[in-house]
């Protein structure tokens, strides 16, 4: 038995496969504290090829982790914790100062500006499938000037 013919097909099986497309990260950075403060936001914006959620972020050494979302009621700015946060395909979503945003919380020490933090996104698809993202957030100086593209 010839096996190269076989093999041919599933080279050309695998070459023709698509390749998964991947949720994209961009532009992910942590607000710095001082010591003694105990919470602060983390930013970015993700762009998923398909309709996705963001069901969850950790980061290293921060015991408290959420999705918030901020909104103003009757000129009063309130923020809440979601559980998720819709990601449409191909739609850039920004998390950003005075929107959507990670709150990081409990701190045990000080993030100084120009470390990086380690965040880690749960995204999960429509059929229930999750990814994990791995990101390295620059921690950055308040009033630090911000990237202009996508925001």
């Amino acid at each position: 038995m010839n096996i190269r013919p076989i093999l041919l097909a599933t080279c050309i099986a695998c070459a023709a496969a698509p390749a998964a497309a991947q949720v994209v990260v961009k532009d992910a950075w942590v607000r710095a504290t001082v010591a003694q403060q105990k919470a602060t936001g983390a930013f970015l914006q993700i762009t998923s090829p398909s309709d996705a959620r963001l069901v969850a972020v950790s980061a290293v050494g921060v015991p408290i982790v959420e999705i918030h979302e901020m909104s103003m009621h009757d000129g009063v700015m309130k923020m809440r914790a979601v559980p998720s946060l819709a990601l449409p395909a191909g739609q850039a979503v920004a998390l950003k100062p005075g929107g959507y945003h990670v709150m990081l919380m409990d701190l045990k020490q000080a993030l100084p500006a120009g470390s990086t933090l380690p965040l880690t996104l749960v995204v999960e698809d429509k059929a229930g499938k999750r990814e994990r993202i791995e990101v390295q957030a620059q921690v950055r100086a308040p009033g630090a000037a911000q990237p202009a593209h996508g925001h």
